[in-house]
């Protein structure tokens, strides 16, 4: 098989829509916005305080922006429950991860962008999820 074709076969069997991920990502898990924004404030915290001042780098310091402009759970109590909240639901942990991220308005907005959810979840199931996520990102 050539190379080209090996491509086309991999993009075949990867549909994140699906939920069909590359091998790698079996044992992988998805992080939400907020978590990586907590790890780049503690590395960072701790280049402040190491005796020599390293410069982190462009990407990291644009990602920490970044991270901190879409980091809707402030406080590692609030992240703990919001995971614990959507590992209880029947959803994969890329659903999961995207739904917190993403943080949709309603159920027709969560579906359009996570269409793996159209087939398991009706909308009040899906609606009663995004007010809990709501209540998390609202009371912190």
């Amino acid at each position: 098989m050539t190379a080209v074709r090996k491509q086309i076969k991999l993009e075949e069997d990867e549909d994140a829509a699906q939920l069909k991920f590359p091998s790698e990502f079996k044992t992988a898990d998805a992080l939400l916005i907020s978590e990586v924004h907590m790890l780049l404030k503690v590395r960072k915290e701790q280049n402040e305080e190491m005796d020599e001042d390293q410069e982190l780098s462009a990407v990291f310091n644009k990602t920490l922006e970044y991270t901190e402009k879409f980091s809707f759970y402030q406080n590692r109590e609030t992240i703990k429950a919001v995971r614990e909240n959507l590992q209880s639901k029947n959803l994969h942990k890329f659903e999961a991860a995207c739904l917190a991220n993403l943080c949709p308005d309603n159920y027709e907005e969560a579906k359009a962008l996570i269409p793996s959810l159209e087939e398991k979840f009706d909308d009040d199931e899906l609606n009663e999820m995004l007010e809990d996520l709501k209540t998390f990102k609202d009371f912190q």
